[in-house]
């Protein structure tokens, strides 16, 4: 199941100027916020065996982990640098500290979670949404979950929602084992084998047969720390004929230097089991975002992702889904937003196996003040894929003349039995309607704000409500500034 290099390979923009530059623009108050780390464990900075060998000691890890770890720095060591895309300079590993830990054990209740830690979930809204409209939550700060926890209702239907080291080392250890990092493996991609050699933190999902989840869970990663990397791991098993919402929120103050993210995320959709992935990432514009993530569906089973791609500096992401059974279906709903000094490369691939699979794909992409946003379609149909649909529905909206829009499909298809489509879509907002609009009384900055959230409704509308007052308000603060 290893797929083409040219999909997964990461590429980051070389901008060797300021990065503070790169900075100014929009008020992000929200999620800007930075926490003192006096007391905060820290490895040392770059990726050697030696910081491998003691991020493994600090997690506990069983020897196959260990030897796994250091298997994936030499996989990692011999990978070429990507080439096909824009070149990598601006990341240096050697200034990236791998393995920050707070000053805290993971708690079960927000009451024990430290004051200066909690504050920022707090204003991030985390609690309350817990309690207002979620069955579980996870929330990791730096390198660790310091908060986990399910509600009893859910726990009782005997739905397994943990932390990964607690699953890697306690009775769920055989099933990680048999999973971690069979989707996704080190060999894929150089960014692969680094978070294969430095992962930490993430959640364990498992949904027991004919179980549905009613209510979403969640994990939120808040990556703090200067000059850091955040590696968690994600693996989610939906078993036969089970149903799960799962929701992935993520962000990060500014700083004057690169923040790296390479988490990976691995879902199991097993023989008519539906699961829908939300996530809005929001880093911010110091930061290179190399997320992978990966889902295998077996027969008659549903992928569903929603996708907001609004912060950092440059991202390469690629949700791929390799529709293995007969009659499996996915769908893909995507937007993206590129303002000032970003490139973000986004996209999907559909992989077709089974007979009478289907994938529809629909994304929209923004791009305002010089930002540039890449989308990247990929549709496989396997000789022995016969009768598969797929269709893609791309919309790309300028907002001024000096920003960039592209998309880029590819069509691999092995049968003549099959129905495959794309279609895309490239403009402006325009001029007469921003008048129509202000002809109303509505100043122009608002009628361009109207215009842009209309186009992005389709996405909002497929987000939890409170998911969707976050895109809608990361759009408005996008917008702020624009004229």
């Amino acid at each position: 199941m290893a797929d083409r290099e040219v999909h997964y390979d990461p590429a980051i923009d070389n901008d060797k100027g300021d990065l503070s530059a790169l900075l100014e623009g929009t008020d992000r108050e929200l999620y800007d916020f930075i926490d003192a780390e006096d007391d905060f464990y820290k490895v040392e900075e770059g990726l050697t065996k030696e910081i491998v060998d003691t991020i493994s000691s600090e997690k506990h890890d069983p020897e196959w982990m260990h030897e796994f770890r250091l298997k994936s720095l030499d996989i990692y060591n011999k990978s070429r640098v990507p080439d096909w895309g824009p070149p990598i300079d601006g990341l240096n590993m050697n200034q990236i500290v791998t393995y920050v830990r707070p000053n805290t054990k993971m708690k079960g209740t927000w009451e024990e979670v430290p004051e200066e830690i909690k504050s920022a979930f707090d204003k991030l809204g985390i609690p309350k949404a817990e309690h207002e409209y979620l069955a579980g939550v996870g929330a990791q700060y730096d390198s660790e979950l310091v908060y986990h926890n399910v509600k009893d209702f859910v726990a009782e239907q005997g739905v397994v929602y943990t932390d990964m080291e607690s699953a890697l080392t306690g009775e769920y250890a055989d099933m990680v084992r048999e999973h971690f990092m069979k989707l996704v493996p080190p060999t894929d991609h150089k960014f692969a084998a680094l978070h294969g050699a430095v992962w930490s933190g993430g959640s364990f999902v498992y949904v027991p047969k004919g179980v549905s989840v009613k209510i979403p869970l969640q994990s939120y990663f808040r990556l703090n720390a200067k000059g850091a990397g955040q590696f968690e791991h994600t693996l989610i098993i939906v078993d036969e004929g089970a149903d799960l919402h799962f929701i992935e929120g993520c962000s990060a103050p500014k700083w004057n230097v690169a923040n790296l993210h390479a988490g990976c995320v691995e879902l199991y959709v097993r023989k008519n089991a539906r699961l829908r992935y939300s996530t809005i990432e929001n880093w911010s514009k110091n930061m290179y975002n190399l997320n992978t993530k990966r889902a295998l569906v077996e027969e008659g089973g549903r992928m569903e992702w929603v996708s907001g791609s609004f912060g950092s500096h440059v991202s390469y992401l690629y949700p791929t889904t390799v529709l293995h059974g007969d009659g499996a279906d996915v769908e893909y709903t995507g937007i993206t937003f590129a303002g000032k000094g970003q490139n973000l490369d986004t996209g999907c691939r559909m992989v077709h196996m089974g007979k009478n699979t289907s994938s529809l794909i629909t994304t929209k992409s923004l791009s305002k003040d010089g930002g540039i946003s890449t989308f990247r379609s990929a549709v496989e149909v396997r000789p022995q894929a016969e009768y598969a649909k797929s269709s893609a529905d791309c919309q790309s909206l300028m907002l001024d003349n000096k920003s960039r829009s592209d998309t880029i499909p590819e069509m691999d298809v092995r049968t003549g039995k099959a129905d495959i489509g794309h279609e895309a879509k490239i403009g402006r907002i325009s001029d007469e309607a921003v008048f129509y609009l202000m002809s109303r009384g509505i100043p122009e900055a608002e009628a361009r704000a109207m215009i842009v959230s209309g186009f992005a409704n389709p996405i909002s509308k497929e987000l939890p409500l409170e998911y969707a007052a976050e895109m809608n308000n990361l759009i408005r603060l996008e917008m702020e500034g624009s004229m």
